[in-house]
């Protein structure tokens, strides 16, 4: 077994259970592209085991803290039955859930998410490509189902000096014959109806992690009867249709949501989700367009709004474009603030990992002075239950959210 040591005092994160070892920590040793390697501080005590990533700055990722542990195939069948056995106990109003999330279920660099009966799984670190097919049929083995595609084409991978692989890994099509199962799918969330598809989308084709959002602003919608409203970088549009539900909820006739988004296709989708959940069509306005520009103009022409979400891609991937990114989230923050009416409501969002929950409020509030606007913090928001933060492993809180109810 080959054992990296580590250099004096660097031993205090682990000694916390955090589950990554940088390089930097590192003083000798280390191993093959997602090998198991036994981590010991400076002097020699055992600290965990952990799969090597020689190409990236984090260099080693924790697989288990018990020395008696043993890292092989049982291991992973374990973890991958632990992890979705969990998800029976949150409250998740779905058929669309993630059943591993990666650090913080022990299995560093495994996402999973199930749409109906099908798996969808992205391996971006060394060590879960290592050990792909031994995960492959615990997930199926875990969950009793029997398709799983493969969607590891997020850019981390090449960070970890891997390159993409996207397809069936079980449950495709056999040589000589067969079709392939169908990746265009349906999933219900709360009473709506949501279509995606798992080979083409973002991340593994739908963003999970709002769904609980998204209920909370179609009752923002409802209990306020918010006539006018605006959805910023709506992608298939999941805000767009939960303001459709509150207005038609709360009886609102004349209604309007706008949504906006730069991908075609994905406004595509965002109006056939419209449709499908028998929402009028011409309650719905969609724009391809730039979303800063689309906010300065609506400022220009004097337009208002009842509720705005602002729900952009990521804009600080790591803290080193913190900086940036805290210029970018004011703007838009700003724009947002200057064109809510009074009484109005902000769901504002910010899913950088770069970005702490408190400098996301620093920004915001900053935001809200340069628009000479205040308001209430209604509600601060973060990921679905299923995507869990833990104790040990606080960069799991990615998504950060605050409800802001504009100063009448």
């Amino acid at each position: 077994m080959k054992t990296i040591r580590l250099k004096p005092g660097k031993e205090r994160s682990l000694l916390r259970r955090h589950p990554w070892i940088f390089e930097t920590a590192i003083a000798t040793g280390g191993g093959d592209s997602g090998e198991t390697v036994r981590v010991e501080s400076h002097e020699g005590q055992f600290l965990a085991w952990a799969a090597v990533s020689p190409a990236s700055r984090i260099r080693a990722r924790v697989w288990s803290f018990d020395e008696a542990q043993h890292i092989d195939a049982p291991f992973f069948i374990a973890a991958c039955a632990r992890s979705v056995s969990v998800r029976g106990r949150f409250d998740i109003k779905s058929n669309g859930m993630r059943l591993v999330h990666g650090e913080s279920d022990g299995l560093p660099g495994l996402i999973v998410d199930r749409y109906g009966d099908t798996l969808v799984a992205q391996f971006t670190s060394a060590g879960t490509e290592r050990w792909k097919d031994v995960l492959a049929d615990a997930l199926l083995r875990a969950t009793g189902l029997t398709a799983l595609y493969e969607r590891s084409d997020a850019n981390v991978r090449q960070l970890e000096g891997l390159e993409s692989a996207t397809g069936w890994l079980r449950g495709g099509p056999v040589a000589g014959g067969g079709a392939a199962p169908p990746v265009e799918l349906e999933i219900a969330e709360h009473q709506w109806r949501l279509t995606l598809n798992i080979a083409e989308g973002h991340k593994t084709g739908f963003y999970l992690d709002q769904r609980d959002s998204r209920k909370r602003f179609a009752d923002s919608v409802q209990r306020l009867r918010l006539r006018r409203v605006l959805n910023c970088y709506c992608y298939t549009g999941g805000f767009s249709v939960a303001a459709l539900a509150g207005q038609r909820a709360a009886g609102v006739e004349d209604g309007e949501v706008v949504s906006i988004d730069s991908s075609g296709p994905a406004l595509e989708r965002a109006q056939a989700n419209v449709v499908l959940n028998g929402f009028d069509p011409g309650r719905a306005r969609f724009l391809d367009a730039d979303v800063n520009a689309s906010l300065r103009q609506f400022l220009q022409d004097g337009q208002r709004f009842d509720a705005i979400v602002l729900d952009p891609p990521k804009f600080a991937p790591t803290a080193a474009h913190a900086d940036r990114a805290a210029r970018a989230y004011k703007d838009i923050n700003r724009l947002a603030l200057q064109l809510l009416e009074p009484g109005g409501v902000l769901f504002t969002f910010s899913c950088s990992g770069g970005i702490s929950a408190d400098l996301f409020h620093k920004i915001v509030a900053s935001a809200g002075a340069d628009a000479g606007v205040d308001g209430y913090i209604l509600e601060r928001l973060g990921g679905a239950p299923d995507h869990p933060m833990t104790l040990e492993f606080p960069e799991g809180e990615y998504l950060k959210g605050l409800v802001v109810m504009r100063k009448p």
